[in-house]
């Protein structure tokens, strides 16, 4: 981690927020059941080769804590998805807010 830190001005919290936002990539209707959205991502500023590898990793840690080794998830990102990472880093808690679950109040 602190290599990857080094580099780019990731942290841990950073790498928590790309999970939560490729979970919501992969299922943006958070698991509720009959409910489909379909979300242009790139209006998001999101472009189509990350949307694909965002997906992927949502798909993979859809029900994971998003608190996983950085280690991990950094090798699984292409180097678009990593430059966008590193571009979005501090607004990916946006994507959430963007997307709140459907049983709060």
């Amino acid at each position: 981690m602190l290599e990857i830190h080094k580099i780019t001005g990731l942290r841990a919290q950073h790498f928590a927020d790309l999970i939560r936002t490729a979970q919501l990539v992969f299922d943006p209707a958070r698991g509720v059941s009959g409910r489909y959205l379909k979300v242009d991502w790139e209006k998001f500023g999101i472009p189509l080769e990350v949307v694909e590898n965002l997906q992927s990793l949502g798909q993979q840690y859809q029900f994971a804590s998003p608190h996983i080794p950085v280690e991990d998830i950094w090798e699984k990102l292409t180097p678009e998805t990593r430059r966008w990472f590193v571009e979005k880093k501090d607004y990916l808690w946006q994507f959430e807010e963007a997307f709140p679950a459907f049983d709060e109040d």
